[in-house]
């Protein structure tokens, strides 16, 4: 989760520029876009759920700041019929060769994160907070 954290745009999303792939200084980096912050959101989502693993101590920094500034850059981001632009090629055919938009994940990955966690939020999944 840590990882997640320290990636997160200013803007609040996330966003991973292909170049990742031949320059490792680009790993976690890029302009934030849909996808990427609502896949970013299902984790932070699902360890704000699963808490300690049991018989360990806990090292999980508290994943709240950040799940709401993504959801926050969601919500900005959202066009009035509901959808988000996503131009950037998220998907890899080939690392360095070619890439993929794919152009359903925009408006999928979305969806399903911000429905978890506003369910969370209203109490039907975690103990009723986001987080």
């Amino acid at each position: 989760m840590r990882w997640l954290e320290e990636h997160q745009n200013e803007d609040g999303g996330w966003g991973e520029d292909p170049r990742s792939y031949d320059d490792p200084a680009w790993i976690g980096r890029g302009p934030s876009t849909a996808s990427q912050t609502a896949w970013a959101l299902l984790a932070l989502h699902a360890a704000g759920r699963s808490g300690a693993h049991p018989g360990r101590e806990s090292r999980i920094v508290s994943p709240a700041r950040a799940l709401e500034h993504g959801i926050d850059w969601l919500v900005a981001t959202q066009r009035v019929d509901g959808t988000w632009d996503e131009p950037q090629y998220t998907g890899t055919g080939f690392p360095s060769d070619y890439y993929i938009n794919y152009h359903l994940y925009r408006l999928t990955f979305p969806i399903m994160a911000l429905g978890r966690c506003l369910t969370s939020a209203r109490g039907g999944g975690q103990s009723g907070r986001l987080g």
